[in-house]
């Protein structure tokens, strides 16, 4: 509601502006925590929920004076929903001043990062799906099923890890590694060719010429051209003496 409205019109200029619809907003429920101490804890506690469960599920901290205070503030908001459809924890993209620009919930008694992925909620609803996608980050994803590329995910503010790779293999033969081409993105890759291999999930890696990721080349170029470019992704031993 908050995205909506006249204190979330900075949040939404800044999603619209990185070409995401309305509908895409919605469908991913996307949102804006603003930057007050106690927006969120002022309502959790209008709804029934003590301090500390707020602080259980990592929404809440306590404070030096014994209050507690809004985990997220000032950041556009990423619901994480699991395989059942329920959100399990949020991730957080700062808008102004300092700290990490993207904070995500730490683990907690009903999630745990590095045994999900984001949106296969919505990439296993795909009844052709042969392959995934690996993206590094949430706004990739988005723009990416927004495209029609519904097979796109992500991990959750960590590298991939074991599990997340074990959980892939329970619906896919095929991952297509979507990471950025910096030197970090190269090392990611590498780690997640190997972590795949063990799982049993075959790995090929997208080369994306003229883009420094998957939102600009498909902004760039459009839809049909990065199809083009995740059939002829290369095997990992190409890859890997590449």
């Amino acid at each position: 509601a908050v995205l909506c409205s006249p204190k979330g019109k900075w949040a939404m200029d800044y999603l619209t502006g990185r070409g995401l619809t309305k509908e895409t907003i919605k469908h991913f429920g996307l949102g804006y925590a603003p930057p007050g101490w106690n927006g969120l804890t002022d309502l959790l506690k209008e709804k029934g929920f003590s301090g500390e469960e707020m602080e259980a599920a990592c929404l809440a901290r306590k404070g030096r004076n014994g209050g507690y205070y809004d985990v997220f503030r000032d950041r556009v908001i990423f619901p994480i929903i699991d395989l059942r459809g329920n959100v399990i924890g949020f991730g957080g993209r700062k808008m102004t001043g300092d700290g990490p620009k993207y904070y995500n919930s730490p683990d907690t008694p009903v999630f745990k990062k590095t045994k999900n992925l984001f949106a296969l909620n919505f990439a296993k609803k795909n009844t052709k799906l042969d392959h995934l996608i690996l993206c590094e980050g949430y706004m990739d994803v988005i723009s990416m099923h927004q495209a029609g590329f519904t097979e796109a995910v992500a991990s959750l503010g960590t590298s991939l890890t074991g599990d997340q790779c074990r959980l892939a293999a329970g619906y896919v033969e095929e991952a297509v590694l979507a990471y950025d081409s910096d030197e970090a993105g190269q090392k990611a890759t590498r780690r997640a060719i190997g972590l795949l291999d063990e799982a049993g999930v075959r790995a090929k890696v997208l080369n994306i010429p003229g883009a420094k990721d998957p939102d600009e080349f498909i902004k760039k170029y459009g839809g049909a051209r990065f199809r083009k470019l995740i059939e002829d992704s290369s095997g990992a031993m190409e890859y890997e003496l590449g």
